[in-house]
């Protein structure tokens, strides 16, 4: 199950879309922004039907 969510980059501030897998469970993962390419550690938490992104830069 695909979910798309928008969140600010926690380095230059600009808004960017993220597809999530919300059918793999709980994950941590890095990508780069696409927008000044700085990497950016999401953790995505899936419990019953519910989720929640959390985005950070690499030094929080």
């Amino acid at each position: 199950m695909l979910e798309t969510e928008s969140y600010d980059c926690p380095y230059c501030g600009e808004p960017v879309e993220a597809v999530l897998d919300l059918s793999a469970g709980d994950q941590n993962y890095i990508e780069d922004c696409p927008v000044c390419c700085r990497p950016i550690n999401f953790e995505l938490q899936v419990h019953d039907g519910e989720w929640m992104l959390y985005v950070s830069n690499e030094n929080e």
